[in-house]
């Protein structure tokens, strides 16, 4: 290809600059100012939240929640496996641990029907993660939540303004985590935030994030917190992105549909199909390689891939067979086959608003003759052991 196409490139085209700068000549560029005002007021009304509070990072945003809720020592919170690490290591950090369930085969997502049978005495919790921006079925956990006495901190990292029957992820449990990373549809580089609709938990996660300081008695703390706070500076990005966030969602669902429309004739590329009920964030457009109809595996795709300069991530490792969480898992009994299938198959693409149409469709053939390559070879190796017999 005339050009490498990384993974992700962040869009900071409009006021992201303008806004920094304004920060910095104010002198508020730490952890108060009015950039950080007008995002937090911003964001919870963009998620249909009453209260956003922003944090240094989407691991901390869930942290923060989590903690806020109380969650502690001898905890169990029911866990996907098949999420980023920092889903689970948020409940490790409270001293408890995280219980992980298989997901459901068409969403990629928390399958509710295998919640119940993880719960215990010691479950006080639910950890939904609407992965690669695809809300989870999220009216029968929440059913689950209560029948049970649990909460529900929604990890939509990926899912910024996705839609679940209608209503707004990060506005469907007691709380949600976002992420601002650098890949993200939204970033400042690094930087999360928590959208809610409880006052007194609003509250206790401000001391939280403030290294628990109480907010009518300086430097007088009455609980041990964290610091996790944003920066005027992050704040003043996000300000700037929020701005045209419909601009940037608009050309990354055409990104994604196009992605839709050039591989689903590719044999052995499957690709996951939106539920009805879902109007998915469009984050990184995701596809599962068939070794046998395809030609050759996932990570021999990605390796041609990236020998024509065109980079892609595998789909993330599933959390019960890596090394921090095995030994439990596997104490447990964990079974885990949906997720195990998806993550050994799952390859994502490089999906951001700078790409053209050109791109994506040039990703798109060599994708198309990586498999008929191998396709071919894998034809003549058996034509040849045939004839030998």
């Amino acid at each position: 290809m005339a050009r490498k196409i990384p993974m992700a490139v962040p869009d900071l085209s409009g006021n992201e600059l303008r806004y920094a700068s304004e920060a910095v000549a104010s002198n508020w560029i730490s952890s108060t100012g009015d950039f950080l005002n007008r995002f937090e007021n911003e964001f919870a009304e963009a998620c249909n939240c009453d209260y956003a509070l922003g944090t240094s990072s989407g691991t901390t945003a869930l942290h923060l929640a989590v903690s806020a809720l109380g969650l502690g020592p001898g905890d169990e919170v029911i866990v996907p496996s098949l999420t980023y690490i920092a889903t689970a290591n948020a409940v490790t950090y409270c001293g408890a641990t995280p219980v992980f369930v298989d997901v459901d085969p068409n969403t990629w997502c928390l399958d509710p029907t295998k919640i119940e049978a993880a719960i215990t005495n010691q479950t006080r919790g639910i950890l939904p993660v609407h992965l690669l921006g695809h809300p989870a079925d999220m009216d029968p956990i929440v059913n689950l939540a209560v029948t049970h006495g649990l909460w529900i901190v929604e990890d939509a990292a990926e899912a910024i303004f996705a839609r679940y029957k209608g209503r707004l992820c990060g506005s469907l449990g007691n709380a949600a985590a976002f992420s601002f990373f650098g890949n993200k549809v939204l970033t400042s580089g690094e930087g999360g935030a928590v959208s809610l609709n409880d006052p007194l938990l609003q509250k206790r996660m401000s001391m939280l994030r403030g290294q628990g300081m109480d907010p009518n008695r300086r430097y007088h703390f009455p609980i041990v917190g964290f610091n996790y706070r944003m920066t005027n500076v992050a704040a003043a990005i996000l300000c700037g992105q929020l701005e045209r966030r419909h601009e940037m969602l608009a050309r990354r669902q055409e990104i994604v549909e196009l992605y839709s429309r050039e591989l689903v004739a590719i044999p052995g590329i499957i690709l996951r199909e939106d539920a009805s009920w879902a109007t998915p964030s469009p984050w990184l457009a995701c596809c599962l390689v068939h070794r046998e109809q395809f030609g050759c595996d996932r990570d021999q795709l990605a390796e041609a891939l990236r020998d024509h300069g065109i980079d892609s991530r595998p789909l993330f490792e599933p959390l019960h067979q890596l090394p921090p969480y095995r030994q439990a898992a596997r104490e447990r009994g964990t079974r885990l086959p949906v997720t195990d299938r998806l993550a050994g198959a799952g390859l994502m693409l490089p999906t951001y608003p700078q790409l053209t149409d050109d791109d994506v469709r040039a990703i798109c053939d060599c994708i198309h003759e990586t498999g008929r390559v191998n396709r071919g070879r894998r034809q003549q190796t058996s034509r040849q052991h045939r004839r030998a017999a």
